[in-house]
Order: structure tokens, then C-alpha cells, then sequence
């Protein structure tokens, strides 16, 4: 007899501790009470860091390019140098041009002085025909003698003319080879690249001295303004999404979030994704920042005030119903809820009140169930 009771004060021991450190710890779930405030509602996106314009730099003339330090991640201002392509002999074509401009000018100095002189001559010429021109109308010369002046004078006229249209011709020649130079400058002007924007130089394509195409695109350069997360929202839930909303950034590569706002919503969808392309600029763009870089975008659409508020972690599904666990009595019932909206951390509805207890479910526990009997916890 003695021998039973040892065994059943054992048992009775063994029990006692099962339910102390078994029983009551798997039947003992945390509880919280749902809060009554704002809440903001949220759409969310996977998208990859892009901007509204790409600017491709090139060369509308091909050749060796020349200068080209810029590295990629640098920022340039408007007008800045990029590079320079080789003109080859340009230059010295523009040196023989202008070359040819002095020899013009000393050709067109040299007959202004014969025209002088020319024009001394005629002068002259022309007394000795007026005073014989009266001698012969009153018959004291011959005829002979008289056209011999006339012919003189004529000659000399005719010199004066003549040099007068080739210094008109030399001039004509400096006016259209003053053009060609003219040319060759502007032409020469754009074998040097030069930045027209202020931006974020995101690829160089080329290498210095390497030999390029006509029109071949040296570098790609971004406006930090115009950079962007190009995200994509699935129709069902984009359509609260307005331009000037407010959103939060997060980069693959860091774990801060970036504040931004929606800048554009693209007007078409994707009828294969059924998605919707949603453009989101930073407030304040990091720098350095990664083209094509994946981001999460959190856009906000709506504000809930004064709320019935639960986490996300209360939240389960009973009899293909969506609900929480109340527990009264250290008993528990499963109370279907219609929700009406969600965030990244609650879930909004009003079919709760502040006092009431809440379950938190614990999957290393024994499942819930209406009617049973649990131990709780704040």
C-alpha cells in the first residue's frame, strides 16, 4: 500500500509540474486592447530608380575623341566642357583662309594707290582735253590732233574703272572667304562637347582617344531634378492615387526611407501586369544615387480619422472568415470583422471597441477555438 502512494504522489508531482510548465504556458497568449485614432492608408509598389529625360550627349562629327575626363557619378554645371573631338587640319585650313586674307588686303592696298595715281592722270588728261576740245571748236587744232587728246583721256578713264572693278572683285573675294572662315569657326565650335544642362553624369559610354561615329553618344547625363522611382501600383488598389500625394522611398541599397510625392501617373495600364506606372520624385535626392536601383514606394492616398485601430498581428482567418480572438472569462470567441483599410502595421474597422480584449494568435500554440479557455497576458 505504501508502495501505491509513493507512485501516486509522484504522478500527482509529474502532473503538477506538466501543467505549471506545459500546460499553462501553451494555453497562455498575449493580449492588447485595439486604439482608438488617425490612420493613414497606404498603397505600396516595387519599382527602379529613373528619371523623366535622359540626356544622351554626342558628336555630330566623328573623329578621336580628346579631353574626356568626366568620370560617372559626377555632377557637371551647364557649359562645362565634356570633351573634344580631334579637327584634324580645321585649324589650318582657317590659318590658310586667313592668310589668304592679308595677301588680299596687300593686293587691294597696291591698286587703291594706282587708283590714285591712275586717278592724277585722268585728271590731268582731262584739263588737256577741255583746253584742246575749245581749241579744236575754233578750228586752231585738227581733228587728229584732238581725238589724240580724247583718246588720252578716255584711256585714263578707262584705267580708273578697271581698277576700280578689280578692287570691288578683291573685296568680294575677302567678304566670301571671311564667310568660309566664319564657317569653319562654328564648325570648329562643335567639335568641342559642352554640357547644355546642368546634371548627374550616369554612363560614359566612350573612352578618351577612342574613335567615334557621327552622331555617337559620348555620355548620359541626368538633371538630378528629373530623377525619379518609376513604380508600379496594381490597378485594383492605384486608383486613390493622386499627383502631389505623399510617399516614402526605400532603397534596395539602404534602409533609410526617403520622403517624396507622387509627380506623375503614366495615362495608360499594362494589360499584361494589370499595373499602373507611377512616378515618385524625392523630396531630397540622395546623393550618390543608382539608376535602375530597385525601391519599395509607400504612397499615401487617404487619412482615416479617429479610427478603431488593430496590428496587423491580431488579425486571423476562422471558418474562411477575417476576425480577431476577444477573450472574456479567460474564454474565447472568434468575432468576424469588415476591414476598411490597411497600413503596413494595422488594419482599420468599426466593428470593435476600445475595451475590448484582443487575442494575439501564436502559431508555436495550440490553435484557438470558440469556447476555449486560455490564460492571458498584457
Amino acid at each position: 500500500m505504501k508502495k501505491y502512494i509513493i507512485y501516486l504522489t509522484i504522478a500527482i508531482v509529474l502532473g503538477f509540474g506538466f501543467y505549471q510548465k506545459v500546460f499553462i504556458p501553451k494555453h497562455t497568449f498575449k493580449t492588447i486592447n485595439p486604439k482608438s485614432g488617425d490612420m493613414s492608408v497606404k498603397v505600396n509598389g516595387v519599382g527602379n530608380v529613373d528619371s523623366r529625360y535622359i540626356y544622351k550627349i554626342g558628336s555630330i562629327y566623328g573623329g578621336k575623341v580628346l579631353n574626356f575626363e568626366l568620370k560617372e557619378g559626377t555632377f557637371i554645371k551647364k557649359g562645362t566642357a565634356i570633351a573634344t573631338i580631334d579637327s584634324i587640319d580645321l585649324k589650318d585650313k582657317i590659318d590658310e583662309l586667313k592668310a589668304s586674307i592679308i595677301k588680299l588686303n596687300q593686293d587691294i592696298v597696291s591698286l587703291q594707290i594706282d587708283k590714285k595715281s591712275s586717278i592724277s592722270t585722268y585728271d590731268y588728261q582731262d584739263v588737256i582735253f577741255e583746253k584742246n576740245k575749245k581749241l579744236y571748236q575754233k578750228r586752231a587744232i585738227s581733228q587728229l590732233d584732238f581725238q589724240k587728246y580724247k583718246t588720252n583721256m578716255e584711256v585714263a578713264k578707262l584705267k580708273i574703272e578697271n581698277l576700280d572693278s578689280k578692287i570691288a572683285s578683291l573685296y568680294a573675294q575677302e567678304k566670301q572667304i571671311k564667310s568660309a572662315i566664319n564657317g569653319l569657326k562654328e564648325r570648329l565650335t562643335r567639335y568641342s562637347i559642352i554640357a547644355p544642362i546642368s546634371g548627374y553624369v550616369i554612363k560614359k559610354i566612350v573612352s578618351n582617344y577612342q574613335i567615334i561615329m557621327p552622331n555617337q553618344t559620348l555620355l548620359e547625363l541626368v538633371n538630378t531634378k528629373d530623377v525619379w522611382v518609376s513604380t508600379h501600383i496594381d490597378t485594383r488598389i492605384s486608383g486613390e492615387v493622386k499627383v502631389g500625394a505623399k510617399a516614402i522611398i526605400k532603397l534596395r541599397s539602404s534602409d533609410k526611407k526617403y520622403k517624396a510625392t507622387v509627380a506623375n501617373i503614366k495615362s495608360y495600364n499594362n494589360n499584361i501586369t494589370y499595373e499602373r506606372e507611377v512616378d515618385v520624385v524625392f523630396d531630397n535626392l540622395p546623393i550618390p544615387f543608382y539608376m535602375e536601383e530597385q525601391a519599395i514606394v509607400d504612397i499615401d492616398i487617404k487619412k482615416l480619422i479617429n479610427i478603431i485601430k488593430v496590428p496587423n498581428k491580431a488579425l486571423s482567418i476562422y471558418k474562411k472568415q477575417q476576425g480577431v480572438w476577444l477573450v472574456k472569462d479567460n474564454k474565447v470567441n472568434f468575432k468576424s470583422i469588415n476591414i476598411l483599410a490597411t497600413s503596413d502595421k494595422f488594419i482599420a474597422t468599426k466593428d470593435l471597441k476600445t475595451n475590448d480584449t484582443i487575442v494575439i494568435p501564436n502559431v508555436k500554440k495550440k490553435a484557438l477555438s470558440d469556447g476555449m479557455k486560455i490564460y492571458t497576458k498584457k
